[in-house]
């Protein structure tokens, strides 16, 4: 009975652990099948998230020569500035020319009211006369009182007291005509000329007004310019370079050697003419801690007037530099920055130092080597040890890419 009821129960049960053991199968088959759907997921999208290296502009740094250019703040004077003021009280009964003319040395620039003058002339000559016939008459006197000695009639002091009136009548004489020369002076004083070649500037005195030499006012400057005279300051370290970049051993022997200047006017532009530097002021001034330097200009056309402000622009020559674009650098935290490229296509970070721009490129002192690569755009994004596709650009192609920025 037990043997028939085993055999009835495995034969009963036999067909549903068959489908049991199917189901387990079939279970198997679908998590094999799912790890190997998820696994090829997996790798496809790891395969998708490895983009290949971003291609990048790159160009190689060489090194030659160049020439800075630095602009300094500077005053226009002419070489002689003269203010006209007069030299006797009176009413200005006259004035000759215009604001602004251009007139030749002794030319008539003003005239005052010479009536007291005159008359202050006359009187002179009047003294004078009156000297003359005083001197005269002491001769006669002399003359007079020498007989009588001779003969013994007058005492020898009668005719000393007489020869010393001869002299004080010769020293008025002198006085007299002293006083004629110092009114011919006065009078000529009332007509004012102009003591330079120039152009007059402001009148600030009217006809009719009363003028004094002790006016505070002069009545107008009168400017020689056919030479300019563009005064500016160099700083101490300026000054250093500035002598240590020219020949010669003392600081005159420099300023032989000094190249020509260039004039940059207050729209930018540059006057016509080159100047030449002439003159080192003695001392540094004490409060702005720096020197003078004077340039000279030709002015013939007399294009430039006296006042007029502008820019000295000085050269300096660098030799063996590094031009980098300042396009394919990045400033952070003071310090400026380039990305090199080597052999392997990495890129890394390097800090270069800057002594002076020329356009748009930085002349580098350090930092960088003569023939290495370094990315020229497209920084912002990079990371250190990145691996980049380099596309080198020619010089013709960063001239055109400059020219299109």
């Amino acid at each position: 009975m037990k043997h028939l009821f085993s055999t009835m129960t495995f034969e009963t049960f036999n067909p549903l652990f068959n489908v049991v053991k199917l189901f387990n199968n079939v279970n198997r088959l679908a998590i094999i099948a799912s790890s190997i759907f998820l696994y090829s997921c997996s790798s496809g999208q790891q395969q998708q998230g490895a983009p290949p290296p971003p291609s990048l502009p790159v160009i190689t740094i060489n090194s030659g020569e160049e020439t800075v250019f630095q602009e300094y703040p500077a005053s226009i004077e002419g070489t002689v500035n003269v203010e006209v003021r007069p030299q006797v009280e009176g009413t200005l009964d006259a004035i000759y020319v215009d604001e602004g003319a251009k007139v030749k040395k002794g030319q008539p620039l003003f005239k005052i009211n010479d009536r007291p003058y005159r008359e202050q002339l006359n009187q002179a000559i009047a003294n004078l006369h009156a000297a003359e016939a005083a001197l005269e008459n002491a001769e006669l006197e002399v003359e007079k009182k020498t007989r009588l000695v001779n003969n013994k009639v007058l005492a020898d002091f009668q005719l000393k007291t007489a020869i010393a009136a001869r002299n004080g009548a010769k020293a008025n004489l002198q006085q007299a005509k002293a006083g004629v020369e110092s009114a011919k002076i006065n009078l000529g004083y009332t007509l004012i000329t102009a003591p330079v070649e120039g152009y007059i500037g402001r009148l600030l005195k009217k006809q009719g007004s009363l003028v004094s030499p002790a006016d505070a006012q002069a009545l107008t400057e009168l400017s020689d310019i056919h030479e300019l005279h563009v005064y500016f300051a160099l700083g101490e370290n300026d000054f250093v370079d500035f002598k240590n970049n020219f020949e010669g051993v003392t600081l005159e022997e420099k300023i032989k050697n000094l190249p020509p200047v260039t004039l940059v006017l207050s729209d930018q532009t540059a006057y016509g003419q080159p100047g030449k530097i002439d003159m080192v002021d003695g001392q540094f001034d004490k409060n702005t801690g720096a020197i003078t330097l004077r340039a000279t200009f030709p002015n013939k056309e007399g294009l430039l007037r006296s006042g007029n402000t502008g820019k000295i622009r000085l050269g300096k020559q660098h030799s063996k530099v590094l031009l980098v674009p300042q396009m394919a650098t990045l400033e952070m935290q003071d310090k400026i920055f380039v990305y090199t490229v080597n052999d392997s296509n990495k890129v890394n970070k390097q800090a270069i130092q800057v002594v002076g721009k020329s356009g748009a490129n930085y002349l580098v002192k350090s930092g960088l080597k003569n023939g290495q690569n370094i990315v020229y755009k497209g920084m912002d994004l990079l990371q250190e040890g990145q691996v980049i596709a380099p596309q080198k650009l020619s010089a013709d192609s960063l001239k055109l890419t400059a020219y299109n920025k």
